[in-house]
């Protein structure tokens, strides 16, 4: 017993003496080597409010770190499947309790836009499949005829795409 908690208490010391490494000094040096601009698709496919405002903020976090490090961001995001009734206006068939969600999310949106080269678009054929009328999605985001289209298109020309699901 006595060599378990020798053990323990030398694993203990051990780990105290490794330096805490802060967030905020952390970077992405080595992966954004060489690097000027940061093309990226989110393409965004939730069913969840809840999801859905967690990666908007990761999305807005993630642009402002790229400017921090020197990256120009140029995003498109893009809402597919279930994710265009949150970003719709009509919150009929939305239960309360997910509003604070919906409202956060619609929120972190109208910032997002404010932002240079961010594009957004919304799936015509996930809206008509999920009874959502493209006229009451949220201003500023583009219906597109079909968003897998918009991924190949943007993918061929440099987008990394990041899915979420």
């Amino acid at each position: 017993m006595n060599y378990l908690v020798g053990a323990f208490l030398a694993a203990l010391i051990l780990v105290a003496s490794i330096p805490a490494i802060s967030a905020e000094k952390l970077d992405d040096a080595t992966a954004l080597e060489g690097i000027t601009n940061g093309k990226v698709v989110w393409d965004i496919n939730t069913n969840s409010p809840k999801r859905l405002a967690l990666y908007l903020n990761i999305i807005n976090e993630t642009y402002d770190e790229l400017l921090k490090q020197g990256v120009v961001p140029d995003m498109v995001i893009t809402f597919r499947g279930e994710s265009v009734a949150i970003i719709s206006s009509d919150h009929e068939a939305i239960t309360l309790s997910s509003m604070p969600e919906i409202l956060q999310s619609a929120e972190i949106i109208n910032e997002l836009m404010l932002k240079p080269n961010i594009h957004m678009e919304v799936c015509s054929i996930a809206a008509r499949i999920f009874g959502v009328d493209t006229r009451h999605i949220l201003h500023g985001i583009k219906p597109v005829g079909n968003t897998f289209i918009s991924l190949i298109s943007y993918q061929k020309k440099g987008y990394a795409i990041i899915t979420i699901n």
